[in-house]
């Protein structure tokens, strides 16, 4: 299971447990404390509780989901500027072989670091232990040579000056790319606050089963809302991990790269 799918079950199972403690502390309420105007005012307070929590929730849901459309869309482009990187490397000839030898390595490594569950690219290319390759030293170190070499191009007459000076400014959108991939990468979500979330649902749901009254239809109602409520909490830990879990960015941008360095 991934990790947001603990995490939503663990939630759900937090929200069920308040909503039983709930119930079970109903029974032992004193006929004072079971009175409509008692009932009333905890759920005015609690209604306050709930409002913060909705708004709280609702702008965490922005955030992963608008985080992880920023990568998506980085990574399209960051893909774009590596195919559009090959198709000059071609025009310049064969002394720029090596250089499209260097950089279909590092696609091809990165394709298989960043999507494990998915088959790797065939070729010889580095294989990192760990996930996370958009921000490795191995792979970024590809790259760095790729941008050595091109700048060491020694163009043969006007025309491959011209190329030679294409290919260097091409070369460091890829690197600015990258950057913005590599930023776009790390968690946005603050889990302290994600925390505090949780422990006011479970205050919610324990109010729930306080006042709600004993019967299946409730019951039902009580689980049906968990379940939604943890389904919540499983897509902003799944959105923030834009390269795993359930719901992930396509490797497609980057296949389609690889098969454009694979052509001859």
């Amino acid at each position: 299971m991934a990790h947001g799918g603990w995490l939503g079950l663990i939630v759900f199972v937090l929200l069920l447990g308040s909503a039983g403690i709930g119930l079970a502390l109903q029974r032992r309420l004193r006929e004072g404390h079971r009175s409509s105007q008692t009932a009333d005012h905890v759920r005015l307070v609690v209604s306050i509780l709930v409002t913060i929590t909705a708004l709280v929730l609702s702008l965490l849901l922005t955030e992963v989901k608008g985080s992880f459309d920023t990568f998506d869309s980085r990574l399209r482009v960051f893909a774009g500027d590596l195919a559009d990187l090959d198709v000059h490397l071609r025009e310049f000839g064969d002394e720029a072989q090596p250089i499209r030898a260097t950089l279909r390595a590092y696609v091809a490594a990165f394709i298989a670091d960043s999507w494990r569950d998915e088959a790797a690219p065939p070729g010889v290319y580095p294989r990192l232990p760990d996930s996370d390759a958009v921000g490795r030293r191995p792979l970024g170190a590809l790259l760095v040579k790729a941008d050595t070499a091109i700048h060491r191009l020694e163009p043969a007459d006007g025309f491959h000056q011209r190329l030679a000076a294409a290919l260097a400014a091409q070369m460091d959108t890829v690197l600015g790319a990258r950057r913005l991939l590599i930023e776009t990468a790390h968690d946005t979500v603050a889990w302290p606050l994600v925390a505090a979330m949780c422990v006011w649902l479970a205050v919610v749901f324990g109010v729930f089963g306080l006042l709600a009254p004993r019967n299946a239809v409730v019951h039902l109602t009580i689980v049906i809302c968990a379940l939604c409520v943890a389904s919540a909490i499983f897509l902003i830990d799944d959105y923030d991990s834009p390269l795993s879990g359930v719901l992930h960015v396509s490797s497609e941008p980057m296949r389609d790269a690889l098969r454009q360095f694979d052509e001859s």
